[in-house]
């Protein structure tokens, strides 16, 4: 794993936090679904959800991959902080609901067509609701 993905994690919380006066405001929104592990959703290096990849994506995201959450309907937002916490980076509150079902309430910036959110409440958590290790086996780490 190299360094980018958390470079960037990094460089795009400093944005968020330390947006200048008169940069857009974000549209206030709720947003129900499911907390992935953004890298192996993106890459498809590895089934990305459910209970089959959860253990990696905790990794993932203690290791400063940026998590995102798939939208019910379809939609990915990456996540660029959760609460009062001054980081994404490691975050003890992101790491608690990865692979979670969960609702937020929080503001939307768009912008080249990507979804950023910055979450400022966990509205709802049901857990891991997709169990799927079953059926995928639990996705090792680092093959």
């Amino acid at each position: 794993m190299t360094r980018t993905p958390a470079l960037l994690a990094a460089a795009l919380l400093v944005a968020v936090t330390a947006l200048p006066a008169g940069a857009a405001t974000g549209e206030r929104v709720k947003v129900t679904g499911e907390v992935i592990d953004s890298w192996c959703y993106i890459t498809e290096i590895m089934f990305p959800e459910g209970s089959a990849h959860h253990q990696c994506a905790v990794w993932c995201a203690a290791g400063g991959i940026p998590v995102g959450i798939l939208g019910d309907d379809g939609t990915v937002y990456m996540v660029l902080k959760v609460g009062d916490d001054a980081t994404s980076v490691a975050n003890p509150a992101v790491l608690e609901i990865q692979s979670h079902r969960v609702k937020v309430d929080g503001a939307l910036y768009k912008r080249d067509g990507i979804n950023y959110l910055v979450v400022d409440r966990v509205l709802a958590d049901e857990g891991i609701v997709k169990v799927n290790h079953e059926e995928w086996g639990v996705q090792p780490f680092g093959n």
